[in-house]
């Protein structure tokens, strides 16, 4: 299956790109216009600051590509920052209008906890979702992250993750879907989670 995943100089993206070959796939980094309106799947991976990732992504005149291909029904999804990216508006260092694919805000952490919310945590699915197929009862996946998706009981969030509170873990839409955490970084059950979107994207 053809993966595109954005290099918008934001990102890891060798660790991103190495848990697609794990599991057999040959995706290619990339900002080239014919390359990602070939793919069936785009991935918006990201770290670092929202004003970086949102002045990049104009930089390279990605917005409306990006959001042509979600519009016309293609599967985006977002990783990280990347996820920060769907939503409406950033509030980290100010206030940053983002792709808007999905509904809500991402603000910063307010809790006597430890900031940033870094390691592993357990997925609580909020609802039935093929995301679980094959998953342990218990899932556990590795955050790394200060802003978090607001708020936490729209019908698009997926998971969440308890840290003083319930915080948006994956959040989806249609044919729009992120991942708070670093699926790439979570072991088996990160690399199911990928599988199961495989699976999904090409059962079409």
């Amino acid at each position: 299956m053809k993966i595109a995943i954005i290099d918008y100089e934001i990102g890891n993206l060798a660790n991103v790109y190495n848990a697609w070959r794990r599991l057999g796939q040959d995706p290619v980094i990339t900002r080239d216009p014919q390359v990602i309106r070939d793919a069936a799947l785009v991935e918006l991976p990201g770290v670092g600051a929202i004003r970086d990732a949102m002045a990049n992504l104009q930089k390279f005149d990605l917005i409306p590509l990006l959001t042509g291909q979600v519009q016309a029904g293609k599967f985006f999804m977002g990783i990280c920052l990347g996820m920060h990216a769907l939503f409406e508006t950033d509030y980290e260092g100010g206030k940053y209008d983002c792709l808007g694919f999905l509904p809500g805000e991402v603000v910063p952490f307010q809790t006597k906890l430890k900031v940033p919310h870094m390691g592993w945590n357990e997925l609580e699915f909020c609802q039935p979702h093929w995301l679980q197929k094959n998953l342990p009862a218990h899932p556990y996946v590795y955050f790394v992250h200060s802003y978090h998706k607001t708020p936490a009981d729209t019908p698009d969030v997926i998971a969440t993750a308890d840290y003083d509170g319930p915080v948006p873990a994956i959040c989806g839409r249609d044919n729009v879907l992120g991942m708070q955490f670093h699926p790439e970084k979570s072991g088996p059950v990160g690399a199911q989670l990928l599988q199961n979107v495989l699976d999904y994207v090409q059962k079409g």
